[in-house]
């Protein structure tokens, strides 16, 4: 697998494949990478579950935060396992490193890629984010211009709630969920590391103060909005608008 970066042509080909209905080449091939890490860290995840289940079930107690870890490994190392538990944590290891391996040479892959993108470096700058949720909102979004404005981004990633009318009644439900699943995931994902002070905390922050902890979900949904809301303007304009309201609660 190639690390060569790629300089971005600044409208990324998208009139040409959108007449074809297919997003340009070099999303596609984003696409391709962020999709294919996530189901290897799916993979490994998988793996080191299994690791835990096997010592659970031989009553063994964890010492360490990461038994995967430098420290982990050597005690892990130490265990004296009867067989066949022995022989399955041994393979699950192996698999772990190697899986482990594949993921860290897809992501030095992924930001060579992105190494010239203007969205991603504007995204890059908003607190709280890290390297593969952008790489992922990149991948997924695309051009950014095919989207008139945020309201209709955060409605194609799934993040409005259903809207039914019936004479004159209004019902909002619960989110649609339609559009892109990894799209939803890497907001999310964001939201949950969103330090105190940034707007989309503010607005999680001000819904739960307001209507309790049981609203949490409805908390994490709107500023997940408010957030790629900050993103659509980041990739559309190249750097990221105010991201807080000093002193301001949401």
């Amino acid at each position: 697998m190639s690390a060569t970066p790629r300089t971005w042509p600044a409208c990324c080909g998208w009139a040409g494949c959108r007449r074809r209905g297919l997003a340009p080449p070099e999303i596609r091939e984003l696409r391709e990478l962020t999709r294919y890490r996530h189901k290897l860290v799916g993979l490994r995840t998988s793996c080191r579950d299994q690791v835990h289940a096997v010592l659970d079930g031989l009553g063994i107690p964890v010492t360490c935060t990461d038994i995967f870890g430098t420290w982990g490994n050597t005690w892990l190392d130490g265990l004296d396992l009867p067989q066949p538990y022995a022989g399955k944590v041994a393979s699950l290891r192996q698999l772990n490193a190697g899986l482990s391996a594949e993921i860290a040479l897809l992501e030095q892959v992924i930001g060579d890629l992105l190494a010239g993108h203007e969205g991603y470096r504007a995204i890059r700058a908003l607190p709280g984010i890290g390297p593969v949720p952008v790489a992922v909102i990149v991948a997924e979004i695309g051009d950014i211009r095919r989207f008139p404005g945020p309201g209709q981004l955060c409605s194609w990633a799934g993040l409005t709630p259903r809207h039914r009318e019936s004479g004159t009644k209004v019902s909002r439900g619960h989110v649609t969920k339609q559009g892109s699943r990894m799209l939803r995931w890497a907001v999310t994902e964001a939201v949950q590391r969103q330090p105190a002070g940034t707007r989309p905390r503010q607005v999680k922050d001000g819904i739960i103060a307001r209507r309790g902890t049981q609203a949490k979900n409805t908390a994490k949904v709107a500023a997940a909005r408010e957030l790629l809301t900050l993103v659509f303007y980041g990739m559309r304009d190249g750097h990221i608008r105010r991201a807080s309201r000093p002193g301001q609660a949401a």
